[in-house]
């Protein structure tokens, strides 16, 4: 659907415009160009001709001016984990803490995850989870999470899809804790296919890495500085194989997480050809950075699964995002900090993986993507706002600039200039893996739900108002 502002939306007329978002370049994916954007009530009025809403303008309406500035919706983060428990570390954030660090990053969506400790129902942590949405600055929705089929898990997903909890994360890895069986798989995949769910899975063959972590241990290579080697391309490959194997034979829909190499975006692409419904997410740190970084000074603040690899397989990753492959950009976002990540570097198997990002995700990719690697700003939105929140029944309440939607926009100044440092940043540890990078763009002003929340580097709403979101079923025609 295009959005092209012709005239006053009729609704406008009939409700109270509290806010006018006046002279910027409006950016929807479908859609980009000068418009004023009117906002009431939280939502979304109508996109006008600049000027055209100054002659019927009420008195006490606020403006915000973006001459010179785009406006986009605001960033759907698709792969957030917040105060997430593994192993025997937890990240050291909270919902205040991640959605503050998000909204200042142009992101006012966060989709998270409830995944349950061993012995835990999936069901009653994700009620839990979902309870803590009120404490954030934004909205954000929910992923479960199931690990072991038993004869109450329909019952659990028919009762999480109820509560808008429609996208069910599962893993081919980290046996004991998370890992699921690909008896368990198929099983999730079909009860979730009959009520217009989704797996979100995490690719890697277990018993692959466990030998290659085995033998890297006899040779005296499984510290952080060893990670890449570790856990190896093929680990990863392999399994998506597998997986896309299980969804094309019931008919289910899949979206892998954090995609990290080129054949493992190709096998994607390839079952989507064929009529799968298959969806490939990368993720900022995998577009961005390279395995270089365990030779550095800190390799242990650079452990993620699956790892940053090579920087030829980097390029192909970043190629394929160009060629239309990938559906979406996610950040992972896991906020360990560096006394955590150093008390176990000696061994990656024990080590907290993940690295912090929700808060610069939307900068660093417009960065390195738009600014330097020619990406269309229509698909930016897309990868980053729109094509997130559709593959996650969130669309259009969520990133799109049109009428009736949430009034979430990130009024981004394309040619500010910073150096990325953790310390001016809001995410709850001491760095960054972006630290020292030159960045181009930045939100400056960030509106949630009709209120402006960040200006100028400051925060101007702290009152949390953050919201559980519903996920809507999931449309069997859905193409990302």
């Amino acid at each position: 659907m295009s959005h092209h502002p012709s005239s006053i939306d009729p609704v406008a007329s009939v409700q109270p415009v509290d806010l006018v978002v006046r002279g910027g370049t409006v950016v929807n994916a479908d859609w980009q160009g000068a418009a004023d954007v009117l906002i009431g009530g939280g939502k979304v009025l109508g996109l006008v001709e600049p000027g055209a809403y100054r002659a019927v303008q009420a008195p006490g309406t606020t403006e915000l001016d973006a001459s010179g500035r785009l406006v986009l919706p605001g960033g759907v983060d698709p792969h957030c984990h917040v105060g997430f428990t593994s192993g025997d570390f937890t990240s050291l954030d909270d919902y205040r803490q991640a959605t503050t660090a998000a909204v200042f990053g142009g992101t006012t969506t966060i989709v998270d995850f409830a995944i349950p400790r061993p012995g835990e129902n999936p069901a009653d942590v994700a009620a839990a989870q979902r309870a803590k949405a009120a404490k954030g600055l934004c909205d954000s929705a929910l992923h479960g999470c199931v690990v072991e089929w038993d004869d109450t898990v329909p019952e659990q997903l028919r009762s999480m899809a109820s509560d808008g909890i429609v996208t069910v994360k599962m893993f081919t890895t980290y046996r004991g804790e998370t890992m699921a069986d690909e008896k368990t798989i198929l099983n999730v995949m079909t009860t979730l296919r009959d009520l217009g769910g989704m797996v979100v899975i995490h690719c890697e063959a277990d018993h692959i890495i466990a030998d290659t972590q085995e033998r890297g241990e006899a040779a005296g290579a499984i510290s952080a500085g060893h990670h890449a080697g570790t856990r190896p391309e093929l680990a990863e490959n392999a399994s998506v194989a597998e997986i896309l194997a299980i969804a094309e034979s019931v008919s289910a829909p899949v979206y892998f997480v954090h995609q990290s190499t080129p054949e493992a975006v190709d096998l994607v692409a390839r079952a989507r050809g064929r009529g799968v419904r298959a969806f490939t997410e990368t993720v900022a740190h995998h577009l961005v950075l390279d395995d270089s970084a365990y030779a550095g000074p800190h390799p242990e603040r650079f452990v993620c699964c699956p790892p940053l690899r090579d920087a030829g397989t980097v390029a192909g990753l970043r190629s394929r995002l160009l060629m239309g492959q990938v559906a979406t950009i996610g950040s992972d976002h896991c906020c360990y900090d560096t006394a955590q990540k150093e008390s176990v570097s000696h061994d990656v198997r024990a080590m907290p993986n993940g690295l912090p990002g929700v808060e610069t995700r939307m900068p660093v990719i417009f960065s390195e993507l738009v600014v330097k690697g020619g990406l269309p700003m229509g698909r930016f939105v897309e990868l980053l706002c729109a094509n997130p929140a559709r593959l996650n029944g969130l669309y259009p309440r969520k990133g799109v600039i049109a009428p009736g939607s949430d009034a979430d926009l990130a009024i981004w100044n394309p040619t500010a200039t910073r150096t990325v440092h953790s310390t001016a940043l809001h995410m709850a540890t001491d760095y960054t893996p972006y630290e020292g990078m030159q960045v181009t763009g930045w939100p400056e002003t960030v509106v949630v739900g009709g209120r402006p929340v960040v200006d100028a580097g400051r925060l101007l709403d702290a009152e949390p108002r953050g919201r559980h979101l519903r996920s809507g079923p999931l449309s069997r025609s859905l193409v990302c």
